[in-house]
Formats: C-alpha cells, structure tokens, sequence
C-alpha cells in the first residue's frame, strides 16, 4: 500500500487554529522549541501577515482536509545585511511524524524560498536527542554549521542547538565564483 501524500499549499487564515494546535504540543510537551507559552492564534495571524509582506513562504501539509503540519521561512536576523538569508520552522503534529510528511514539507519550503530573494537557509535545531530532524536536513543538502553549547534551559534541561545551513536557488549545488559549493558559501 503506497501512503497518501500530503497536499503542500499556502497557509491561510482558516488553518491557523491548527498551526496554534501544533506549535502548543510542542511547546509543552518538547524541547523542540524555546518558546515557554504557546502564542494565541492572533500571533499566527501576525506572523503570517507579516511573512506574506516580507513575500516569504509559510505552508501547511493537509491529509484528508486536516492541516497535519506547517513549515515557514522567517527572516534569520533583524540587520539589513542579513536580508537574504532565512530561518526555516517546520512541525508536525504528534502522530504523523515519520511519514514523510517533513521532507515534502521541507523541499517545497525550498523550492519556494529559491523563488524569493533568499539566498541562504539556515536551520537551528534544538538538539533534542532525536536525530530525525538533522537526518532530514542533511537528506535535503543542508551542512552543518556550528553547534551552541547549553543554549536554553526548558523542562528543566539544558539544551544545545544545532545551526546547519544550505545555499537556495538553482546554482545551490555549483561552484560559486571562488569555487565553493552548495551550503559551504
């Protein structure tokens, strides 16, 4: 039996009860973020007005009509010099993990941002104990680019985050103009 794909489309206002829904099991349950409170769907409403201002990509995975996971592209830092790189956020809700919901999730959060005027993805990954995250980033070309050492303190543990990054767009995998490739620029 072939699983059922996911329908990967745009987020809209009618799915962000279910993003909050998502991001809450996280919040309270996980170390998967640092958030401590989970935002109000108003917060969702901000932040997906405020991407679609920015022309940045947030998505949701449906199965069946039910919104089982969302991955947005958020600006990596405030400076104006970092304009052209982006964070990525993608999460699941509990039960539809290990599915392949992700990586779909991930690859057309790609495909979407090399449209935009990103250049660079950066991922930080709480690291958890569970390798499934930088498994699926590694899988989708992103290399590992640092390690911070007992960042957070959440469920009373510190935690590390892992930042690994890819370089977008179709020239993400050739030699730019010093020869480096892909996420090593």
């Amino acid at each position: 039996m072939t699983p059922v794909q996911p329908v990967i489309r745009r987020a809209v206002p009618a799915d962000l009860d279910a993003v909050a829904a998502i991001f809450t099991h996280y919040v309270r349950h996980t170390v998967a973020t640092f958030e401590e409170s989970p935002p109000p769907v108003a917060d969702w409403q901000r932040r997906l007005d405020d991407l679609a201002l920015r022309g940045l990509p947030f998505l949701v995975a449906e199965l069946s009509g039910e919104v089982v996971g969302y991955a947005y592209a958020s600006p990596w830092r405030p400076r104006p010099a970092y304009r052209h790189t982006v964070e990525n956020s993608v999460y699941l809700a509990p039960g539809h993990t290990g599915r392949g919901i992700g990586g779909a999730l991930l690859e057309a959060l790609l495909a979407a941002c090399a449209r935009t005027h990103a250049r660079q993805m950066i991922a930080v990954i709480a690291d958890t104990g569970d390798g499934a995250s930088v498994a699926l980033h590694r899988r989708l070309g992103f290399a590992d680019a640092g390690r911070l050492a007992a960042v957070g303190h959440k469920h009373g543990r510190w935690v590390d985050t892992l930042l690994m990054q890819r370089t977008l767009g179709p020239s993400a995998a050739g030699p730019d103009a010093a020869g480096r490739t892909g996420a090593h620029r």
